[in-house]
């Protein structure tokens, strides 16, 4: 489905599964992956094994959870651990550790962050979060976080880490859509940038060289840009 056609919350259900996605796998080594489909759903919870949750408020506002089993918590902390070079011996061995539960508080924190900061920079509006909370859950208990919003849209998307542990994205959002009054930047100008660009890495002899293009003509462009 072309993103156009996407409605707001699903546009930004993508956003959040490509910035829990860079987070987890820089900060493990890992290539965790999430599945093509979202799901909408009527609500969303924290649900067993270990639950974690942020609310976001200002120009748009919303509840992003994050549902993980025992394993895929344990998984993604182990690993992020050994990456960090941390010896064996002091790597915790039980998902309901503190070291466990506040590692996982963190990823959130680095996936709210991400992600508000990539709504920023292509729809131009902003949004600041409370705290994120991680807790263990037991299998008997679900628990709804109260928020503000009056009939949000709720969606949740299934993840897989590299030994296939599941966990899950669950999102809610106030009924909105980011309808774009100015046209993004055009291909050429990302063009004309990317040439410029390399320009100032190579230096003006060795970019002209490369690309046949004068440095009166580079200087244009720079001028075009600003850049002089």
């Amino acid at each position: 489905m072309q993103e156009q056609s996407l409605k707001t919350v699903d546009k930004v259900a993508k956003i959040f599964c490509s910035s829990v996605k860079e987070v987890i796998d820089a900060s493990t080594g890992m290539s965790v992956g999430y599945a093509p489909t979202i799901q909408d759903v009527p609500s969303i919870s924290l649900k067993p094994d270990l639950g974690c949750f942020v609310q976001f408020t200002g120009d748009y506002s919303g509840l992003f959870i994050m549902n993980l089993s025992k394993e895929a918590s344990l998984e993604i902390y182990t690993k992020a651990m050994s990456f960090m070079g941390l010896p064996d011996e002091e790597i915790s061995k039980d998902f309901d550790s503190d070291e466990v539960v506040n590692y996982i508080g963190e990823i959130i924190n680095q996936v709210i962050g991400k992600a508000r900061q990539k709504i920023e920079t292509r729809y131009g509006l902003s949004a600041n979060n409370n705290q994120p909370k991680a807790i263990t859950i037991s299998s008997a208990i679900t628990l709804s976080v109260a928020t503000m919003l009056d009939k949000p849209e709720c969606r949740k998307i299934a993840f897989r880490t590299d030994d296939r542990n599941p966990f899950y994205v669950e999102m809610n959002l106030e009924k909105t859509e980011f309808i774009c009054l100015e046209p993004q930047a055009s291909s050429e100008s990302k063009a004309i940038q990317d040439h410029v660009d390399d320009v100032l890495e190579n230096g003006l002899d060795n970019g002209a060289a490369k690309s046949g293009t004068s440095q009166e003509e580079i200087g244009d462009l720079m001028a075009e840009l600003g850049l002089d």
